[in-house]
């Protein structure tokens, strides 16, 4: 059994709930008690949904709370709470998406620039301080341009400008992991540096790259809202939060403030929630 089996199968082995709150703390527990409940309500919209979220009801034009509508209706009749429930599956998908494509580009570029070092570890770097020194909305602004307004644009570019904050951490972290003396004990077994960067290299690397990535998706939600908000990201009718604050915005001054309040508040929540759980996390992962 190798090194880094053994330290595997014993983290397994100390692995337990009570183990996993005490690490988390109150706060990491909180955070990660508040996403798993928007993950269940997003999951079940289309059951704990009283309404159509698209369907307009003009008798119900910006209603304020009531036993039937306990959010009211926006200016189209339209229900809010249930346009908040749907709204969470486009809020959150995009995001998670950005992150996913955002994490393996990034810890592939990472992990080839740690093992390769010389000038592939020079370009890999170089090109990361390019795509760190640009924002990330003139990404998506710039895919906007070429592909349109929607959600496919917008989440490639954010995807392209989130890539060097999870790959420059992780390239960091490789470097050190790459002169453990498991590494060279892998190297002198015969085995192949792509064997050796996945059996072996990234395993060690999988806290880090998570609570990095977590920690990213909090500022991936407040990025794709806002372009929503500009109206260059998810379309109207479709509910999302970021859209909802921005027609809100027009409700609230006729006197329906619960829609600018219900998704603005919630996007607070969530994203907060995000990185108290990826700082939590990271500090885990320092701690191993």
């Amino acid at each position: 059994m190798t090194a880094v089996a053994t330290r595997v199968r014993g983290t397994l082995g100390r692995f337990s709930p009570s183990r996993a709150v005490r690490a988390l703390g109150v706060p990491g527990v909180a955070a990660a008690a508040l996403i798993a409940v928007v993950l269940t309500v997003t999951l079940l919209a289309p059951v704990l949904a009283p309404y159509d979220p698209d369907q307009p009801d003009l008798f119900n034009s910006l209603a304020g709370s009531s036993a039937a509508h306990p959010l009211g209706g926006d200016a189209l009749g339209r229900d809010v709470l249930s346009r908040l429930m749907w709204g969470a599956r486009t809020t959150l998908s995009g995001p998670v998406l950005i992150i996913c494509l955002s994490t393996v580009v990034g810890t592939a570029l990472a992990v080839t620039a740690a093992w390769a070092g010389g000038k592939v570890d020079a370009v890999v770097s170089r090109l990361l301080d390019v795509l760190f020194a640009v924002p990330g909305i003139v990404f998506a602004l710039i895919t906007v341009a070429v592909l349109g307004p929607g959600v496919t644009g917008v989440v490639l570019g954010l995807a392209v400008a989130y890539t060097p904050y999870v790959a420059r951490v992780v390239r960091s972290a490789a470097l050190r992991e790459r002169n453990m003396p498991y590494v060279a004990a892998a190297w002198v077994q015969g085995r192949s540096a792509f064997a050796i960067c996945v059996r072996h290299l990234l395993p060690n690397l999988r806290p880090i790259i998570v609570a990095q990535s977590v920690s990213a998706l909090g500022f991936a939600v407040i990025d794709l809202a806002a372009i929503s908000f500009l109206g260059l990201g998810v379309q109207p009718p479709t509910a999302d939060w970021g859209l909802m604050v921005k027609s809100g915005l027009d409700s609230a001054t006729r006197g329906q403030p619960l829609e600018a309040l219900g998704a603005g508040l919630l996007i607070v929540l969530v994203v907060a929630a995000v990185i108290v759980l990826g700082d939590r996390l990271g500090k885990e992962g320092d701690q191993r």
